[in-house]
């Protein structure tokens, strides 16, 4: 097994908190565009987007997520807060498509009732993770501790 690598975190709730604010503001504005723009129209002019369009709106957020953090290092959101997600293990240098998935499937149940759940379990670890970063074995850490 690899070696775990001593990182030194802190629980940054606040930046967590507006980041993830940033990161879903994006994705929920582009969407909401999306469904109007795609979207078809019902007699009280609610819109409902049916089919292969709804395919569209999981891209996006896989993109917004998961390849942006392949291809930057971190989200949109964390990029502007300074944080970013980094391995636990040694020999990686960067986070796998697996640990990225990983962090941002579990990110519904972590932002259940306003990001109680990812609150009270980054206080409550020693590393100061979510449930998604306690699956992917990561840790979030300031953009200049790496």
């Amino acid at each position: 097994m690899a070696e775990i690598v001593e990182i030194k975190t802190s629980p940054n709730i606040g930046k967590r908190f507006f980041a993830a604010l940033i990161d879903y503001g994006i994705i929920n504005t582009i969407n909401f565009l999306l469904i109007i723009i795609l979207g078809t129209p019902d007699n009280e002019d609610n819109f409902h987007l049916e089919g292969w369009p709804v395919t569209i709106l999981i891209f996006v957020w896989a993109f917004l997520t998961i390849g942006l953090e392949q291809l930057f290092g971190s989200t949109i959101g964390n990029s502007i807060v300074s944080l970013k997600p980094v391995p636990l293990y040694k020999s990686q240098t960067k986070l796998s498509f697996i640990q990225s998935s990983k962090r941002h499937l579990l990110a519904p149940i972590d932002m259940f009732f306003f990001g109680l759940i990812a609150i009270l379990t980054i206080k409550n670890t020693e590393k100061n993770q979510r449930l998604g970063d306690l699956w992917a074995k990561t840790v979030v850490v300031h953009s200049s501790a790496n």
